[in-house]
């Protein structure tokens, strides 16, 4: 074998190493990218229970920080939701509203916790989590929210039986 062999040789090997590196740090980002999601919205996959009485019930697993986000539907599209008992209404970031075509009604002073702010009245036509699904309800679009999480609000939640036990959340229809 001559020189010019030994140092193709050795040179390809390297690349070969380097490559194999690179391969198991881009599939550990993404093992580890879905975990931590999984963890921060353990109710991606949302399974409904349906009752002999015909009622549906859904259980929704707490993340590990103690909130309860799950995947849901307004109008069709997907979301993510954040439950909040405290909230009257839901209440939808305007960069997401604007992604589901909803339309701004009129201007309404909201209180917070940090202080009062501008919302704007909207309804949703239909909102779902799992398979329970209600329609005309009342939210409010939140120019001041970021993120993309919508806070699930009591103008969804007081139609429906909400209990909470063990580090779960049950919604029954």
């Amino acid at each position: 074998m001559s020189q010019q062999d030994n140092d193709f040789s050795s040179s390809a090997g390297k690349w070969m190493i380097v490559l194999s590196w690179v391969a198991a740090i881009a599939l550990m980002t993404l093992l580890f990218g879905n975990i931590l999601g999984n963890k921060h919205n353990p109710n991606q996959n949302i399974s409904t229970h349906l009752h002999s009485d015909g009622s549906k019930e859904v259980v929704l697993q707490s993340s590990r920080y103690g909130h309860y986000v799950a995947s849901g539907k307004i109008n069709s599209k997907p979301v993510v939701f954040l439950v909040d008992t405290g909230a009257s209404f839901v209440s939808v970031p305007e960069r997401v509203a604007n992604e589901v075509g909803l339309t701004k009604g009129r201007p309404i002073t909201a209180t917070t916790a940090n202080g009062n702010i501008i919302v704007y009245s909207t309804i949703l036509d239909e909102i779902s989590v799992g398979d329970i699904v209600l329609n005309n309800v009342r939210a409010d679009i939140n120019p001041h929210m970021p993120g993309e999480e919508i806070l699930l609000g009591m103008s969804f939640l007081r139609n429906l039986s909400v209990t909470h036990e063990d580090g779960m959340l049950t919604i029954r229809q």
